[in-house]
């Protein structure tokens, strides 16, 4: 048996490429107009609730400011990031991967297992635990695959120009046009966090190892 099905091994790695075109495309698109704002409407600076620094061009996509070219490059990837997320769901709930290694169990909740497993993470002891994966890598899982990326495209959608007529329930659930960017915007950092702690970890916990797993599926019996 191997440690990672094809499928997620297939779908992390198509993952990455879209994440990372979609949030350096993102960037330039943010340039364009640095102020976020709730509701419906918002233009002014004087209105908005945060103002984004202007992010410099090695950062972006492409390197130079094009809002035309990143907006090609930001709807180019939505659509497999989108799809690939959906086929990811159908896949781990129809093989229990979902249920099995990263659901959580009402016992790793208590205040005493939450205390021990963040001590253990503060000891680089990442192989605690019963299952495949500790609680902190579950509940970090659990809230990219059950909150972060799917705000993503919902408040991608939420905001895509031409598609309010058929989505304008989405804007309206999400607060408002203004609402569902600053949204965008938020999630968008949260997932720029996460990937930057998870490669951290990968490093601590060692890179060739599990760099080499996520390529050939590992062995099961080294989780």
């Amino acid at each position: 048996m191997k440690r990672h099905r094809l499928s997620t091994r297939l779908w992390h790695w198509l993952n990455l490429l879209c994440v990372v075109v979609l949030f350096m495309s993102g960037l330039t698109i943010s340039n364009a107009h640095r102020y976020l704002y709730w509701g419906q409407w918002g233009f002014m600076p004087e209105q908005a609730w945060l103002a984004v620094p202007r992010f410099p061009d090695w950062m972006t996509i492409p390197g130079y400011y094009s809002l035309a070219v990143a907006r090609e490059w930001h709807i180019l990837m939505a659509w497999p990031f989108a799809l690939g997320l959906l086929l990811m769901w159908i896949a781990m709930l129809a093989n229990r991967h979902f249920k099995r290694d990263i659901a959580t169990a009402t016992d790793e909740w208590k205040p005493r297992n939450v205390k021990r497993d963040v001590v253990e993470h503060l000891k680089l002891n990442f192989d605690h635990g019963e299952g495949k994966y500790n609680f902190l890598q579950k509940l970090a899982y659990g809230l990219v695959f059950g909150v972060f990326l799917p705000m993503m495209i919902f408040s991608g959608i939420a905001i895509s120009p031409g598609m309010e007529p058929t989505f304008g329930w989405l804007v309206d659930l999400l607060g408002g046009r203004q609402s569902a960017r600053s949204l965008h915007f938020i999630f968008a950092f949260a997932i720029a966090g996460f990937f930057v702690v998870h490669v951290l970890l990968v490093m601590l916990a060692g890179p060739i190892h599990q760099i080499r797993d996520m390529i050939t599926g590992g062995k099961a019996d080294e989780t």
